[in-house]
């Protein structure tokens, strides 16, 4: 199987949804994992105010615990991924907000979260265990936002969600490690939320990468989705040797931990 065929695959909004019982699910998602040989990469989060961090831990530590086992984990993204999905269907049901071009794109991210809170659920059924209950969200987080009044306010949101997401997944690859089809799945879904944060940003005028832990364009309460992306050794290689400290922070993406997901997700949790 080849890498476009492995892409198309990946792209294909049928494969976490069609009609099949839970255990296909997982045989299916196992199977195309042997064909597929994906590259390993790991899920975790962060803080956008530093000033509400604590607060917003507490509130989240209510709903779920940081992951730090299989089920956990899988709880984790898919608290993470009820949030991206109300988010981008809440914006796309709010008359005016979202310009007529903008919303082909935010359609089909919409419909790929929703297709990743299907799975997880469906996952954790067939696990036994019961899936969290999905949150009530305040995407103002507490009166600091306005997204579904304001359009470059709902971009910057987008892309924080989006540039987070893909961090987050990374961090968790330990603890769904010793489940070779979940962890398949796991990196699969990460590589569509990679590609949504990428459209994003270059949306918003920005790279589709990040360098030096900028976020380009981002309000300073959106630091901490950035914190440790200016790193540039890896496994005691210094990777701006090559090509310079841009290059070389923007060659690998940093993961975030479980506790700072569960920072994150709490500003966002009524």
């Amino acid at each position: 199987m080849n890498l476009l065929s492995v892409l198309d695959r990946l792209s294909d909004d049928q494969f976490f949804t069609k009609l099949t019982s839970r255990s296909e699910g997982i045989s299916d998602i196992a199977n195309f994992g042997k064909k597929a040989a994906l590259a390993s990469i790991p899920l975790g989060l962060s803080s956008f105010m530093a000033t509400s961090a604590k607060a917003a831990t507490k509130t989240t530590q209510a709903a779920f615990a940081p992951a730090s086992t299989l089920t956990d984990a899988l709880q984790l993204a898919l608290t993470l991924e009820y949030l991206e999905d109300e988010y981008y269907r809440t914006g796309l049901a709010t008359s005016g907000l979202i310009p007529g071009a903008d919303r082909v794109v935010f359609g089909q991210i919409s419909k790929h979260e929703t297709a990743h809170v299907a799975f997880l659920k469906a996952t954790l059924n067939t696990l036994g265990t019961p899936p969290v209950t999905k949150p009530t969200f305040d995407f103002t987080a507490g009166g600091n936002f306005q997204p579904f009044t304001d359009y470059q306010q709902f971009m910057i949101l987008a892309q924080a969600f989006e540039d987070t997401g893909v961090r987050a997944y990374k961090g968790q690859a330990g603890n769904v490690a010793s489940n070779k089809g979940v962890l398949q799945a796991a990196l699969q879904i990460h590589s569509v939320e990679a590609r949504h944060a990428s459209q994003v940003r270059r949306m918003r005028g920005n790279k589709g990468w990040i360098e030096l832990a900028d976020g380009g364009n981002m309000p300073a309460a959106t630091n901490a989705v950035y914190k440790g992306e200016d790193n540039v050794i890896q496994a005691g290689f210094n990777t701006s040797t090559l090509f310079g400290a841009a290059a070389g922070s923007a060659s690998f993406d940093e993961i975030l931990s479980g506790s700072d997901a569960a920072a994150i997700a709490g500003l966002f949790i009524a």
